[in-house]
């Protein structure tokens, strides 16, 4: 089994160098792969912002790169609720940080927009930390 680093699946994403996409490529169909929720909280900032692309790309590419064979998310329950907060307006760094706090913890932010837009998105600890 092989762990994807960012540029790995920014190959299989984008395909803008060749031969790194075909390599990455022939690795996907030798084996099975993971890819962390780190290493997908870097892709979508390089896809938003080296590829200028729009969150419900990124967040579709996401999904059916996850749904390939021989790829998985190395926490797939995570991986779902991080999408679905994204789809629902959330950054995706703040989805996957509101996401990984426990039940019953609270995340504390001075950002009012993400704990509205959390609490919205059904991640219900962020709590606005009040100045």
């Amino acid at each position: 089994m092989a762990a994807l680093d960012t540029n790995v699946v920014i190959r299989l994403l984008v395909g803008d160098d060749a031969a790194q996409a075909l390599a990455a490529e022939q690795l996907v169909c030798s084996e099975p792969c993971t890819v962390s929720m780190s290493v997908l909280m870097e892709c979508e900032w390089v896809l938003r912002a080296c590829y200028a692309l729009q969150a419900a790309a990124i967040e579709a590419s996401f999904r059916d790169f996850l749904n390939l064979e021989n790829i998985s998310a190395t926490d797939i329950v995570l991986a779902q609720r991080v999408l679905d907060a994204y789809a629902s307006g959330l950054e995706f760094a703040d989805a996957l940080h509101a996401a990984q706090c426990p039940d019953g913890q609270r995340l504390m932010t001075f950002d009012k927009n993400f704990a509205n837009s959390a609490r919205k998105a059904g991640l219900r600890g962020v709590t606005l930390l009040k100045s």
